[in-house]
């Protein structure tokens, strides 16, 4: 990509791999200082080790450790929050903590992000967030992920009025082959890789870094604000 992201500090809360590390790296690749973020600051310096990369502690479950997070980092251009816990279960077996931590790590923990990190942003920054396919095509054992995503885009498009000129947009995944899908097990994560490659117009499934390349755009896109960009392959239209 082409987009320029020279001297720009860059927060990136999640995991050391998948569409974190992605993001991460894609932002380097375009000149930006990268911190990241997460629970397990060790591992996290670990994972990007020799990158160039400054590591953090944060939970995005309690808004003190932000608070105390946005006082150590100090000013920022963008905040990338990739984190997520996910609710899955038909609606007869969903946990109700299960739902709150799913709740409160993608919806309550991006607002909490902006609140302590707005005022240190410099001018033409802006939140990028993580919705998902869910939220506008749900299927069946997937009510809390739908929920939680449904309410990311709410929160998208209510935050862009509140915080402009800073800007904030979502990025919207379909099926993404990262770590998520490990806990089926190799034989159905392959089985259920094949069925929606099949299916989805792009007749394939997403990497990593389709997401980042999103990522990036959305954070150098100065005229783009509100919005949630679905980059699924299509997968919500069969």
């Amino acid at each position: 990509m082409s987009a320029n992201l020279q001297d720009k500090t860059v927060l990136v809360v999640g995991r050391g791999s998948g569409i974190a590390r992605a993001v991460t790296l894609a932002a380097r690749a375009a000149g930006a200082r990268v911190v990241v973020a997460g629970r397990d600051r060790a591992a996290l310096a670990r994972a990007y080790d020799d990158e160039g990369v400054t590591a953090e502690e944060v939970d995005l479950t309690d808004e003190k450790s932000i608070a105390t997070l946005a006082e150590r980092v100090g000013e920022v251009d963008h905040v990338v929050s990739t984190a997520s816990a996910r609710a899955r279960g038909r609606v007869a077996d969903l946990d109700p903590d299960a739902l709150l931590v799913s709740f409160s790590t993608k919806v309550i923990g991006p607002i909490m992000l902006a609140k302590h990190f707005a005022p240190r942003m410099r001018t033409g920054g802006s939140f990028v967030v993580f919705s998902g396919a869910a939220a506008r095509k749900p299927t069946v054992g997937v009510l809390g992920v739908a929920a939680t995503n449904g309410a990311v885009d709410v929160v998208t498009r209510a935050l862009s009025v509140e915080l402009a000129p800073i800007r904030v947009n979502a990025i919207s995944p379909g099926t993404v082959d990262t770590g998520a899908w490990d806990g089926l097990g190799a034989d159905k994560k392959a089985e259920l890789f094949e069925e929606r490659a099949a299916h989805n117009p792009a007749r394939r499934i997403g990497t990593a870094e389709d997401i980042a390349d999103a990522v990036v755009f959305a954070m150098t896109n100065t005229f783009m604000t509100g919005v949630t960009l679905p980059v699924d392959g299509g997968e919500p239209l069969v």
